[in-house]
């Protein structure tokens, strides 16, 4: 049965399937909402190809102070399986895409230019940005050439459409942190962002630069993915073939037997004996990860989460990270002999989807690095009172007679906005889920108050632009929006839900 995102709200409501709804992501694996895809070739031995990096990206120019870049979408073929081609949508045919490695308040102008035969829509997670140059899902990069069947998305109008080539401003307002971008097509951006359209966008300041923690061959991301593939090489993913949405099964999400790091399955990446900055990002449709090491002494001290740097560090024996969350933490090797191997493990499932990848402890060497016990100026807010207070609950239901993902009973009217939000005023939202649901926000990052009715969880600490809800859990955010009018998005970022209407529209004002 193939299940379309209309034909799912249009149909499914007082069937059989919402039984099955009912219950889905919380039978076989309580810690996913989402269903398994099974690759038809064959799994790659583990711990064989070495980790690569994603390059960074370089201005084409510099004029009064802004960075100009030109980036290209397009296909590219490429062996992330041995002796087999794989066929992505890449950022400069790139998978990740090209790392950006910039400034606090240096502008950066990114010119992406379409050579795909889908429409496009660019959104810099985590970005302070201008609406403008947010992504709307309907502002669509099209193709060169006549691509009418892609026109309106079902008839939902009002977004600013270009063709060829659009150019995003963003202006880097904000502290140092680890940012990405990806695609954020209305309907589309699940498949889209699971062929490759995705990558890095780093913000550096002088704060973070004054601190000696690891940097250089030291400073190392890693983009988690998990992916299925095709007899044949090609991705396998469950997409409806009349229209936007997966096939019914999978419509909880999907999550892939290989595990990608950088691209590459279940990689190795021989380092020193000594501290390790990793910047870490989830890049899954729908996977969540407990990350653990296998051996030895060493833990993750986290220095950073989404919105930038902690006040101090926070150890950690396991990482849990959920769709579109980072964390920045500094591993410490020094404590293990050469010859030792370490491997990243996921602690929520087994077998190998329990492994991630493999760290080679190859020599001893000098390391002058070290997390100070004073990280940055960053203090949690206290709550002020008398503040305007909205809940967002995020669960399937029931929407002018249709049955779906929903946020507050409605699915995605890019036309309506559930919210007008004054700037420069703090805000209470809380979120109310019925199965896990990583929560998004553009424009603000925000700062977790409370987890179920208690203090924050564990992997809570700092700004923050997502945060990971378990089913049935209520969390409360202090958020803050400045600087930008214009209409923004809050959503799931599991993105078959997103797809499948889980998002809603506010704007600032």
């Amino acid at each position: 049965m193939k299940l379309s995102r209309r034909g799912f709200l249009g149909a499914a409501g007082g069937t059989g399937l919402a039984l099955t709804l009912a219950n889905c992501g919380l039978e076989t694996s309580p810690a996913q909402s989402a269903e398994l895809l099974k690759s038809e070739a064959p799994l790659p031995e583990a711990f064989k190809v070495p980790l690569p990096i994603p390059p960074v990206k370089m201005p084409l120019r510099t004029q009064a102070g802004i960075d100009y870049y030109r980036v290209v979408q397009q296909k590219a073929s490429l062996e992330i399986l041995p002796g087999l081609k794989t066929e992505i949508l890449g950022y400069d045919g790139l998978l990740p895409g090209p790392t950006f490695d910039v400034r606090s308040g240096r502008t950066t102008v990114v010119e992406q230019v379409n050579h795909l035969d889908v429409p496009t829509a660019v959104h810099l997670h985590g970005g302070h940005t201008p609406a403008a140059s947010d992504g709307w899902p309907l502002d669509l990069l099209m193709p060169n050439g006549e691509h009418h069947e892609h026109a309106g998305h079902g008839g939902m109008g009002g977004g600013d459409v270009a063709t060829g080539s659009r150019k995003y401003t963003y202006p880097n307002t904000q502290r140092a942190a680890t940012l990405w971008y990806h695609d954020h097509r209305m309907d589309y951006t699940a498949p889209q962002v699971y062929r490759g359209l995705f990558g890095l966008h780093l913000i550096r300041d002088a704060e973070e630069d004054a601190l000696p923690l690891p940097g250089g061959d030291r400073e190392i991301p890693l983009v988690l993915a998990d992916r299925a593939f095709a007899a044949d090489g090609s991705f396998l993913y469950p997409a409806a073939t009349d229209g936007p949405g997966v096939e019914a099964k999978y419509m909880e999400g999907v999550i892939g037997d290989v595990m990608l790091v950088n691209g590459a399955p279940w990689p190795v990446l021989e380092v020193d004996a000594a501290r390790y900055r990793f910047r870490i990002l989830n890049a899954s449709n729908a996977r969540r990860f407990e990350l653990a090491l296998d051996s030895g002494p060493a833990r993750f001290v986290q220095i950073g989460s989404d919105g930038g740097l902690l006040g101090a560090p926070v150890e950690h024996k396991t990482l849990v990270v959920a769709p579109a969350e980072r964390f920045d933490v500094v591993v410490d090797f020094s404590a293990y002999q050469p010859g030792t191997e370490v491997t990243l493990l996921n602690k929520l499932d087994s077998g190998r989807a329990g492994q991630v990848m493999r760290f080679k402890v190859m020599r001893r060497a000098g390391d002058d690095s070290n997390v100070p016990a004073k990280l940055s100026s960053y203090a949690a807010v206290p709550e002020p009172s008398g503040l305007i207070h909205r809940e967002w609950r995020f669960r399937r239901g029931s929407a002018n007679g249709h049955q779906g993902w929903t946020i507050n009973g409605k699915a995605f009217d890019p036309q309506k906005m559930q919210a007008s939000v004054k700037l420069d005023q703090y805000e209470v939202w809380s979120f109310v889920t019925d199965v896990h649901h990583p929560v998004h926000i553009h424009l603000a990052p925000f700062q977790v108050l409370r987890r179920g009715g208690g203090k924050p969880g564990p992997y809570d600490a700092g700004w923050k632009d997502t945060v990971d809800i378990r089913p049935a859990e209520v969390v409360d955010v202090l958020v803050r929006f400045t600087a930008h009018k214009g209409k923004y998005l809050i959503h799931c970022h599991n993105l078959e839900h997103e797809d499948m209407a889980m998002m809603a529209a506010f704007e600032t004002v």
